[in-house]
Formats: C-alpha cells, sequence, structure tokens
C-alpha cells in the first residue's frame, strides 16, 4: 500500500535554517521557488530534507507510480565531427576507423529484430557524421515508419539537428518539419550538457550553443512534437550554474509545455580529457535528483536513467523525488558503457524493471513515450 508523504517532520525541526523552512512553505503550498532559493538548497539542503520535500511533490503528482517503458535503440555511429571533453564515446572523423558506421539496412535490421514484440519506442541517437546528413535520417525515419507505423520514433540530439539543418542550408523550423514529415516524432533531451557559456566553453566548444539547444527544442515544441530535457552533472559546472540550466528549461517549458521530462546524467570519468576529475558521490547524485524535483515544478517528470547509474541507484533515486525509470533498453547502449557506467550491458525484462519498483513500495506503470499508460501493474498495491 503506497501511503502519502507529508511534510510535518521537516516542520519540527527547530533548527531548520529560515530560508530552508521558507522552501518547505512554498512546497507544501505549491509556489514556485526562485533560484537564489535553488542555490540555496544545493549549499544547505542536507538530505533527509531533501528527500522529504521531493517525496512530498512526486506523491502528490503520482501517487506512487513509477513509469518506464518498452524501448530499444538504434546508434548509427559513433564518428563525430565533435570534440566534447567528457565524451567517452566518440571518435574523431578523422580517426573513424576506430569507430562503427552502421548501413540504413543494418539500422533497419535492427528495427526487425522486433517484430513482433511488443516494444513501443525506438531511440536513434549516435555521432555527427557528415555523410549522415538530413537527407539519409529522412529516408531511414520514413523506412522504419513504413515497416511499423505503431513505433514511436524518438530521435537525434540537438546537437545532431543542428548540424544537419546548417548542412542541408534549411532553417530550423524547415529542417524539423521535414524530419517530422519523414516519421520524427519526439527528440531526446541529449546535448543538453550545461547551458552557461562559462562551462561549455570548456566542455563543449565547439557544437550548438545553449541557446541554440533551447531553439531546436522550442522549434519542435511548436509542431508539436514532445521533447525531452537533461543536464550533464559532476563535472567543472557550479551550483549556480545547475541552477541556471534548470532555469532556462523551466522558462521554456512554461512557454511552450513541450517536455515530457527531466533527466539528469551523471558524468562518468573514464575513457576521456576529464578524466582526472572525480566522479560525484552518490549522496551528492541523490541531493541533485531532489533537488530538481523541487526545483523543476513544471516538469511533470523526472527520470533516472537507470544504465548510466545502475540498478541499485537508481532504484534509491526513486525516494528522492524520481517517477520514470526509462525503459526495458533490450538493445545494448555504448554511450555510457565506454564511459564506465554501472551497466556495462544495460538491458532489463520487464519483471526485472517492475521488481525493482515493486521492491521499494511504488507502482509500476508501463507508458507510451508520451506518458499515456498502458499497463498499471499490482493495481491492488494503489
Amino acid at each position: 500500500m503506497v501511503h502519502p508523504f507529508n511534510l510535518s517532520e521537516v516542520f519540527k525541526q527547530s533548527n531548520l535554517d529560515k530560508g530552508l523552512l521558507r522552501i518547505a512553505e512554498k512546497v507544501q503550498n505549491g509556489e514556485r521557488i526562485t533560484e537564489e532559493e535553488g542555490i540555496l538548497l544545493f549549499e544547505k539542503g542536507e538530505l533527509g530534507y531533501l528527500g522529504s520535500l521531493a517525496n512530498y511533490i512526486a506523491d502528490k503528482l503520482h501517487h506512487g507510480k513509477v513509469y518506464f517503458n518498452r524501448n530499444f535503440h538504434i546508434e548509427p555511429t559513433n564518428v563525430c565531427l565533435f570534440t566534447c571533453n567528457f565524451c567517452s564515446y566518440s571518435r574523431l572523423y578523422k580517426n573513424k576507423d576506430e569507430g562503427w558506421e552502421l548501413t540504413m539496412e543494418q539500422m533497419l535490421d535492427i528495427v526487425r529484430k522486433y517484430n513482433g514484440q511488443p516494444v513501443t519506442e525506438v531511440h536513434i541517437v549516435g555521432g555527427v557524421h557528415p555523410k549522415m546528413n538530413l537527407e539519409f535520417f529522412c529516408e531511414l525515419l520514413s523506412k522504419i515508419r513504413a515497416h511499423r507505423p505503431d513505433l514511436h520514433i524518438k530521435g537525434f540530439t540537438a546537437v545532431e539537428l543542428d548540424y544537419m539543418f546548417n548542412k542541408a542550408k534549411l532553417t530550423r523550423a524547415e529542417g524539423m518539419k521535414k524530419m517530422n514529415d519523414a516519421g520524427l516524432q519526439s527528440l531526446p533531451g541529449g546535448g543538453a550538457e550545461i547551458f552557461h557559456p562559462d562551462v561549455r566553453n570548456i566542455i563543449c566548444p565547439d557544437k550548438v550553443d545553449g541557446e541554440g539547444w533551447l531553439d531546436i527544442h522550442r522549434t519542435a515544441h511548436n509542431l508539436g512534437m514532445h521533447s525531452n530535457a537533461t543536464m550533464l552533472y559532476g563535472h567543472v559546472e557550479k551550483y549556480e550554474h545547475r541552477v541556471d540550466h534548470m532555469s532556462r528549461l523551466r522558462q521554456l517549458q512554461d512557454e511552450t509545455g513541450g517536455f515530457n521530462c527531466f533527466i539528469p546524467l551523471k558524468f562518468r570519468n573514464q575513457g576521456n580529457d576529464m578524466s582526472h576529475i572525480a566522479e560525484s558521490t552518490i549522496v551528492e547524485d541523490m541531493r541533485l535528483y531532489a533537488i530538481a524535483r523541487i526545483f523543476m515544478d513544471n516538469f511533470r517528470n523526472l527520470k533516472a536513467y537507470w544504465p548510466m547509474l545502475g540498478r541499485q541507484s537508481a532504484q534509491l533515486t526513486l525516494s528522492f523525488g524520481v517517477n520514470d525509470l526509462d525503459g526495458t533498453i533490450d538493445d545494448s547502449t555504448k554511450i555510457y558503457s565506454m564511459a564506465g557506467s554501472e551497466e556495462q550491458n544495460p538491458a532489463l525484462s520487464t519483471e526485472e524493471l517492475c521488481d525493482m519498483i515493486r521492491s521499494v513500495g511504488r507502482i509500476p506503470v508501463e507508458r507510451g513515450t508520451l506518458y499515456n499508460e498502458i499497463h498499471v501493474y499490482d493495481k491492488e498495491m494503489a
């Protein structure tokens, strides 16, 4: 049985900082916190306090439900024109012999592998390859759509799209419309990293900037498409950079309402140019998720990407405001395994995901990409 969470224990803390007490009052009253209060949460919010607030919000929104979907990934290539210092995945185009490039037919074979299986989403994302241009991917989208029209196609980061549109000499609106017409239905949240130029110029100086990322997602939203949003944390950024990043996303969500969820992504330090930076601790991770749940008040869904965090850590996030564990991911994804993520062969069955969710007293719910509920498991727990 899932019981509603309350904040009574928080208000009993007589030694609570006045600013933190005011934030708790705002959470209880459904009021938005400011950027300054967001920074205060990072500076002074203890884990128990943050978890209490985040759980209160998540339970109020979702009543104990935790979502997942049945999906698989296609990674067309890890050959990339860009040199992001945090990336362990890509291989420069000039050294492309070290990478992989899937043909059109190889990618369609991945889709055919799931014929007759109840997957609902294909997620397409990879490096920025100069030969895999807009026309190439529009053809791929059209062929996937023709082969399996019921499959939701989520694909291409704003970084990939920005390159494709520029090379095709199309405006963002023209390029997005072309891809949407070919079959693209929603965008993943990758490539956001940290929007602030002081950080972006250090970790990924040569790809689309923060304003460009936001504008590409705005363009998709204006076409009626939805998207996700991410933030790469735990490297060189400061608290104010995290809050600035989340604030810009919150502002765009106020404008368009087109984001499905927010996904914090933990920096992993293996095999990249930032390997000298120590990774964040599990306590820091949980604090980040809780603060995201508190600050991102117009994002209904907060996702923990379990292949990156590992199963146990992802399960723990369900006590810090998270209500989505992504998907079964029935095909290996290399982006995080190559960076040293906990899951080197990330695939879970539906039963395994449900068990992860049940074991912490939550209700597993299979969803579609747009959070339509497909099946509620364990209704007797509701």
